[in-house]
C-alpha cells in the first residue's frame, strides 16, 4: 500500500524591499522645502533637484518648483512637501545629502557629493 503525503504547498513570498532615496536630506533641507512650498505659485506640487550642464565645471546644482510629475523621477515625500529629483540627474547624485545653510552672509542648499570629482572655485558647479 502506498501513501502519498501532501507537502506544503506554501511558497514564500518575494517583498519589495524599498531603495534608499539617492538624495538624503536633512532636517533644516526639509525645513526650507516646507517654506518653500508654503511660499509656491498655484499649481505647484513640489520643488524639482536637478543638475543641468553650466558653470566652469560642467554641471551644477538646481532647485525649481515643479508644476507636473515627469515619469523618471524620484520621488521624496517630505514632510514640508514632495521633493522630486530629475531622473537624468539621479546618478549623478546617489549617496548624496543636501543641506539648507545660512548665515550673515549666504544662504542656500548646500550638497556633499560622493560622486563629484572636482568643482569650481566658487563652487557653483562640478564635475563627475
Amino acid at each position: 500500500m502506498t501513501t502519498t503525503t501532501e507537502s506544503s504547498s506554501v511558497k514564500p513570498v518575494a517583498t519589495a524591499r524599498q531603495r534608499p532615496a539617492a538624495v538624503i536630506l536633512t532636517p533644516n533641507a526639509e525645513a526650507r522645502i516646507a517654506k518653500l512650498m508654503g511660499d509656491a505659485p498655484e499649481g505647484t506640487i513640489g520643488v524639482r533637484l536637478s543638475t543641468p550642464r553650466r558653470g566652469c565645471s560642467g554641471l551644477a546644482y538646481s532647485v525649481d518648483y515643479v508644476a507636473e510629475e515627469k515619469p523618471f523621477d524620484e520621488k521624496i515625500e517630505t514632510p514640508g512637501g514632495i521633493f522630486y529629483i530629475d531622473g537624468a540627474s539621479v546618478l549623478y547624485l546617489i549617496g548624496s545629502v543636501m543641506d539648507w545653510k545660512e548665515d550673515d552672509f549666504t544662504a542656500g542648499f548646500v550638497f556633499e557629493n560622493p560622486n563629484a570629482k572636482g568643482s569650481c572655485g566658487c563652487g557653483e558647479s562640478f564635475t563627475v
